[in-house]
C-alpha cells in the first residue's frame, strides 16, 4: 500500500477541497469539474454569451499553474507535441458536448456520486462503456501518433497565458465577464479558490491522476494504482458532504444536474471514449498542457471550443433536461469518435494487417 501513498493522498485532498469549495460558495456538487470550470473560464473570455455560467474561475489558474511549478521543481517539464492536433481538438470539442450533456466531467461523476446524486450512476456506467470501447481501440494498436521533442518556447506558452489571466484578474478584473445570477455567480473566495487549484494541481502532477486512466489501466493493463485515487476522492467527498450536511440521496433535486437516464448515459459514454482517444480526463489533459505538452495544450483549446459551441447554440443541458440540438450533437460526436476509434488502429482482416501507419497506442497515452 505505500506505493500507493502518493494517488491516494491526492485524492483525499481532491475530495476535501470539493467539499470545502462548495461550502464556502461554489455550486452544490460541482467542487473541482474540470470541465464546468473551462465552460465558466470560457464565458469569461466572452467565447460563449451564456450570462449564467461565466466567470474565470480561479482553480483552474491555481491548478494549472501549481502543475507547472510541481513540473519545473521536478525536471518534468517538457515541451513535446505536434502528435495529430486537429484530431486532438476535435475529440476535446466532442467530450466537451458530452460532458455538458450529462453536467460534468469524470471528476464531478465521483463528487456527484459522494453527493448522492444517483443520476451521476448512471453517467458512471456510461464513462465505464465509454472506456471499455476505447480500449478495445487500444488493443488493436489505436495511436494519434507519437509527440515530438520541441523548442522550450513552445512549452512555456500556455502556463504563461495562464499567468497573464490571473494578473489581468487581479489587476482589471472588470476585463472579464461574470455571471450576476446563475452557477456563474457562485464561487468560493478568491485566494481559497486559487490555493486549492494549487495544492490540487501540485498533487495531481505528481501522482498523474486521472480517472478515465485509471479505468483504462484497470482493464487494459490489470493495475489498479490510479484507481486508488478515486476511491479516495469518493470517500473524502462523501465523509464531507455528511459531515457540512450536503448529502442528499436520490435522483431528484439534485443540484446542476438532470434526470434523463439515457443522455446521461450517452453523454458520458462520448466522455468515456475521447478521453482514452486522447489518453487522459479533462483533469490529466489540464495537468499535462502545463507540464509543457502541447498535444494536451490543443486539446484543451477543442475544451473550450467545445463548451462555446454547445452554449451559444443551445446544446448544453440544463437542470430542466437536454435539448433536441445536444441529443443530436451526442450522437454525432459519437459516431464521429467511434469513426476515429476505427481509422486510428491496426486491425486484421482476412490474415493481413491494415492501416500499419500507425506505430502502437503507447503514444495516446499521457503518462
Amino acid at each position: 500500500m505505500q506505493k500507493h501513498a502518493l494517488i491516494i493522498l491526492s485524492g483525499l485532498i481532491l475530495g476535501i477541497s470539493a467539499v470545502l469549495l462548495v461550502f464556502m460558495g461554489n455550486p452544490g456538487n460541482y467542487g473541482v469539474c474540470i470541465a464546468c470550470m473551462l465552460r465558466d473560464v470560457a464565458g469569461a473570455l466572452g467565447l460563449h454569451q451564456a450570462q449564467i455560467v461565466q466567470y474565470l474561475r480561479p482553480e483552474i489558474i491555481g491548478l494549472s499553474l501549481g502543475a507547472t511549478l510541481a513540473a519545473l521543481i521536478t525536471k518534468e517539464f517538457r515541451a513535446t507535441g505536434g502528435s495529430s492536433p486537429i484530431i486532438r481538438f476535435s475529440l476535446g470539442f466532442a467530450g466537451m458536448l458530452g460532458m455538458l450533456v450529462f453536467l460534468g466531467c469524470p471528476v464531478r461523476t465521483v463528487l456527484r456520486l459522494a453527493g448522492g446524486d444517483f443520476n451521476a450512476g448512471i453517467g458512471l456506467i456510461g464513462l465505464i462503456i465509454g472506456i471499455i470501447i476505447g480500449t478495445m481501440f487500444l488493443r488493436r494498436g489505436l495511436s494519434l501518433g507519437r509527440a515530438a521533442k520541441m523548442s522550450p518556447a513552445n512549452g512555456y506558452v500556455f502556463p504563461l497565458f495562464i499567468l497573464s489571466l490571473l494578473i489581468a484578474a487581479l489587476i482589471i478584473p472588470s476585463f472579464f465577464f461574470a455571471s450576476k445570477t446563475g452557477p456563474g455567480s457562485m464561487h468560493a473566495p478568491l485566494f481559497l479558490s486559487i490555493g486549492a487549484g494549487l495544492v490540487i494541481g501540485i498533487m495531481a502532477q505528481r501522482s498523474r491522476l486521472c480517472m478515465a486512466g485509471g479505468i483504462r489501466d484497470a482493464i487494459f493493463f490489470k493495475d489498479y494504482h490510479l484507481m486508488y485515487g478515486f476511491l479516495a476522492v469518493f470517500v473524502a467527498a462523501l465523509v464531507g458532504n455528511l459531515l457540512v450536511g450536503s448529502f442528499k440521496l436520490g435522483f431528484i433535486g439534485q443540484p446542476l444536474a438532470h434526470t434523463d437516464g439515457l443522455w446521461n448515459f450517452l453523454g458520458m459514454l462520448l466522455a468515456g471514449l475521447t478521453a482514452i482517444l486522447l489518453g487522459g480526463c479533462p483533469l490529466r489533459q489540464l495537468v499535462a498542457a502545463s507540464e509543457g505538452n502541447t498535444d494536451a495544450v490543443v486539446t484543451v483549446l477543442g475544451l473550450l471550443a467545445g463548451a462555446a459551441f454547445a452554449h451559444n447554440f443551445g446544446w448544453a443541458a440544463s437542470a430542466k433536461g437536454v435539448p433536441q440540438a445536444g441529443q443530436v450533437a451526442v450522437v454525432l460526436g459519437l459516431i464521429f469518435t467511434l469513426g476515429m476509434g476505427f481509422a486510428l488502429c491496426k486491425f486484421k482482416v482476412g490474415g493481413e494487417v491494415k492501416n500499419e501507419k500507425t506505430c502502437g497506442c503507447q503514444g495516446t497515452f499521457l503518462s
